[in-house]
């Protein structure tokens, strides 16, 4: 069969045998039905009056509350005009204002974390032009900034030990509202939840102790799971935000499809609202599909995608890309599975969002740094980077410590794979850098792993738009975990 395959910003081909399997997100298997559009007003409205485990808006705030109201970058979440974000915050400002909260009380903040400072273009995308405008031009929407010390305030450690510093319009709110997305995520199993407050409007210390290779090279990591150790972090730091703040987080989560449709909106406290969430989330994402087990798994990298253009061709990036579809896909990987993945690796860092990574690159090749978990010991180093930090916090950079969440995750795609195959690749030494094994064609890279690793007749699992849609956690048909 002849397959395209995502390629820069157009197509590969490949020509695979027929007997190969083909599974694209929300079309080999249909998603849930998702809220119709005429209806998705009225769910959200009755899922913010209608909260679990904590009292409604209108009991909560009243004149003369602080709110702020915490919404995800632009990474997540869709930009339709029915997107979650748009519908919700829209409700809910009018349950706060029917309480008596005044406009002026209000503040909006989009919690990018360590990620890239979203741009007024991008802002004015996700909220839409009606809350754009009514909240920019007076100064109410702001980005988090992780380096911002007078507006952080550190609340210690959490009983692991783990340090939680947090955005302090938060913490001092007399309302605080997080508007999240219930949508497969390879780091802790969905997005939304407390994993919001503890990456969104935290630190790098913070981030630093989870996204680091003690926690994801952990076997409850890989395969994705909602029990992980990362998972229970993030639960940890956002339970210890609440006890801090003496109030509870007022979640708004909607559970997404493929599309970024609502096929369910729930709200409330985040220690009892997130499991009911995830039964729904679980019947889309964990996808009881496969089986057989795969020896061979063919997909396609773009130039631009999730976190920005050049994300299909920096090598840090692409690492992390790699090792995101096998954290997913790993229940349905045989012990000997192999990687073919187009992409242009052209060399393209794109030093204006990762400004860092050219110099992680290049010290990744020396100083006995053979293994990417080797460069952990220079996370501090970079971290701590004025110049970094300064493009971070002025000029719209990923946070010098994103590139070491990237590096921990990048591992795990060789931790669990037999080899990596990068076609088409412009220039094939930054693959080889990093560890992959480089061929023109998807023919050739089929062959050569046939001959080397699995035999003559693979279990073949082609994985087209793995990039550009909202993935699933593909499963064993016989699995019911």
């Amino acid at each position: 069969m002849k397959l395209d395959f995502e390629y820069g910003a157009g197509v590969m081909s490949a020509v695979l045998p027929d007997s190969t399997d083909v599974f694209i997100p929300g079309v080999t298997v249909a998603d849930p039905p998702c809220i119709p559009e005429e209806r998705i007003e009225e769910e959200t409205l009755k899922s913010i009056r209608n909260p679990i485990g904590m009292e409604p808006l209108s009991k909560l705030a009243k004149k003369g509350s602080k709110v702020t109201i915490v919404f995800p970058d632009r990474v997540k979440g869709g930009e339709q005009a029915t997107s979650h974000r748009k519908v919700s915050i829209r409700l809910i400002l009018q349950e706060l204002y029917s309480a008596g909260v005044e406009k002026k009380d209000i503040l909006l903040i989009c919690s990018n974390g360590l990620h890239r400072k979203n741009t007024e273009k991008e802002i004015r995308g996700v909220l839409g032009n009606e809350l754009f405008n009514e909240f920019w031009y007076s100064h109410q929407i702001i980005n988090h900034d992780s380096e911002d010390y007078d507006h952080l305030v550190d609340l210690g450690v959490t009983k692991r030990g783990d340090p939680v510093l947090m955005n302090r319009y938060v913490y001092e709110s007399d309302v605080a509202i997080l508007i999240g997305h219930v949508q497969g995520n390879p780091y802790g199993g969905y997005s939304g939840g407390y994993k919001h407050c503890a990456t969104g409007i935290t630190h790098w210390r913070s981030i630093a102790s989870h996204h680091v290779p003690s926690v994801m090279h952990r076997d409850d990591f890989t395969p994705v799971s909602g029990h992980s150790l990362m998972r229970t972090k993030f639960n940890e730091i956002g339970m210890h935000m609440e006890e801090k703040m003496g109030k509870k987080f007022f979640c708004c989560d909607a559970v997404l499809d493929t599309k970024s449709r609502q096929i369910s909106i729930y709200s409330g406290y985040a220690k009892e609202m997130m499991p009911v969430s995830w039964l729904d989330a679980d019947k889309r994402t964990y996808v009881h599909w496969a089986k057989k087990k795969y020896d061979i798994l063919v997909f396609g990298m773009p130039q631009f995608f999730h976190y920005g253009e050049g994300m299909g061709t920096n090598p840090i990036m692409l690492m992390q890309a790699l090792s995101a579809q096998v954290i997913r896909h790993k229940r349905i990987m045989s012990d000997k599975c192999v990687i073919i993945c187009s992409s242009l690796c052209n060399g393209f860092f794109n030093d204006s969002l990762w400004p860092y990574t050219r110099e992680m690159f290049e010290m990744f090749k020396h100083d006995e740094m053979n293994i990417l978990p080797d460069m952990d010991r220079l996370g501090e180093y970079f971290a701590t980077n004025e110049e970094y930090i300064r493009k971070y916090r002025f000029a719209n950079a990923f946070h010098p410590f994103h590139g070491f969440s990237m590096i921990s995750c990048g591992h795990i795609a060789e931790m669990n794979t037999s080899a990596i195959y990068i076609v088409g690749a412009k220039d094939p030494g930054y693959a080889r850098a990093m560890g992959l094994k480089t061929r023109a064609t998807f023919e050739e890279a089929l062959s050569d792993a046939m001959r080397k690793f699995t035999g003559p007749e693979p279990n073949i699992l082609a994985l087209p738009m793995t990039f550009k849609t909202a993935a699933v956690h593909l499963c064993m048909e016989d699995d019911k975990q």
